[in-house]
């Protein structure tokens, strides 16, 4: 007989048959807009990045990726309904929040966070006018969060920053404080008190907006992928540049292959999070899940492209944890959504424990040894979950013969 925990081992089959729907022309330009942005903010982790640096990359990665998902979660709901007007102009305010990256620590600060308000606010007018309440993203509708963008404006650097993380908390509190059917109920009482003073209630009772779950998934796979992607065209572009050596070839294969191994993760039999089963967890788990793995990859791609400039020694320490926490990150992330996917505690002792604690020991004492090396110690981590439940399947076979 199978062992129990044969099932644990087993990734999800395929996505759910609930709707043929596919993203949108549209939705994809939509999609490159935001991930040029994602492009820049890599920039910021060039040279040797502190721990300042990173702060700042991660506040600014969590505007970008909002302000995405706020237009990604109404063209999920009203599909063919979606005005392009609409989403066009949020995708200019896109784009002038990545052109303003480059200098955002000088005269650029104002017209990113002047942008990034233009589109929250664009994107919470929407749900106004379908009158449908977003219970499992409520960001996408909330607009509070934007007060303190807005007061940055006047603001000068530092205090800019904290107001901008600041009105960032405010949006996930709002977001997790409540349960789906606590944002609803609160909706439909708000309504009612509104049209108890008017003899003809203006609007109808607001309806919870329903997700299409299928097509959620892909957007996410999509935007993972093109992350990936421009992880590929930056480290072509820095290499290009470069005397190529045979230490260089090393480490160019290196780091393709270990983009490979994350996209198998991430996109190959998963919804863009890696090793997360298709409509598994709900929106409000999944979203941040995404968030978080795809600000690893991209952070990622930065310290690849440094490791090129430091090709023929040792990587500087700020750099070379870059790198291994991006990928203890990126694949946390993953055994977390594998735990969620149905995979058993064997699974996760077995096959996610390694690759969370491996990074971290590469971190901290790899330091004496090439990039090309230590790269590819990281594509072996990153495929020691394919690995694991390779040889885990083979256990069960043996098992069931005897």
């Amino acid at each position: 007989m199978p062992s129990e925990n044969t099932f644990s081992v087993t990734p999800p089959a395929g996505p759910p048959a609930e709707s043929a729907r596919h993203a949108s022309w549209l939705e994809l330009f939509f999609d490159l807009i935001a991930v040029a942005g994602v492009a820049q903010l890599a920039h910021l982790l060039h040279d040797t990045p502190g721990v300042d640096d990173l702060g700042f990359y991660c506040l600014l990665y969590l505007a970008f990726w909002t302000a995405w998902m706020c237009f990604t979660t109404y063209g999920n709901v009203a599909a063919d309904k979606v005005h392009t007007r609409t989403v066009l102009i949020g995708m200019f305010g896109l784009a002038v929040m990545a052109a303003a990256v480059p200098e955002i620590r000088s005269d650029h600060a104002r017209a990113f966070a002047l942008a990034y308000v233009l589109v929250r606010l664009l994107a919470s007018r929407v749900w106004q006018r379908r009158g449908e309440v977003v219970a499992d993203w409520p960001i996408a509708q909330l607009s509070v969060g934007v007060v303190p963008w807005i007061v940055s404006v006047w603001a000068e650097a530092p205090a800019r920053y904290w107001l901008w993380a600041a009105g960032l908390a405010v949006d996930l509190a709002l977001t997790f404080a409540r349960s789906r059917n606590q944002i609803l109920a609160r909706a439909r009482e708000e309504w009612e008190e509104r049209a108890a003073g008017h003899a003809r209630p203006t609007r109808p009772m607001p309806v919870a907006a329903r997700f299409d779950a299928r097509h959620l998934d892909e957007r996410l796979g999509l935007f993972t992928l093109i992350v990936i992607g421009e992880s590929v065209a930056l480290t072509v572009e820095v290499s290009s540049e470069a005397e190529w050596t045979s230490r260089l070839a090393a480490l160019a294969v290196g780091s393709f292959v270990l983009l490979l191994a994350l996209w198998a993760l991430a996109v190959r039999r998963s919804c863009g999070v890696p090793l997360l089963g298709f409509g598994v967890l709900a929106p409000r788990f999944a979203l941040p899940m995404h968030c978080v793995a795809t600000g690893a990859l991209a952070a990622l791609a930065a310290s690849l492209g440094g490791a090129v400039l430091h090709v023929d020694g040792p990587l500087p320490p700020g750099m070379r944890w870059l790198m291994c926490g991006s990928i203890t990150v990126f694949l946390s992330v993953g055994v977390l959504a594998g735990a969620a996917s149905g995979r058993g505690v064997r699974w996760i002792l077995g096959a996610g424990g390694p690759v969370v604690v491996a990074p971290i020991l590469l971190g901290a004492f790899a330091g004496h040894g090439a990039p090309a090396a230590l790269v590819w110690a990281l594509v072996l981590v990153a495929r020691w979950p394919w690995l694991y439940e390779k040889l885990a399947r083979r256990h069960d076979m043996s098992d069931v013969r005897s």
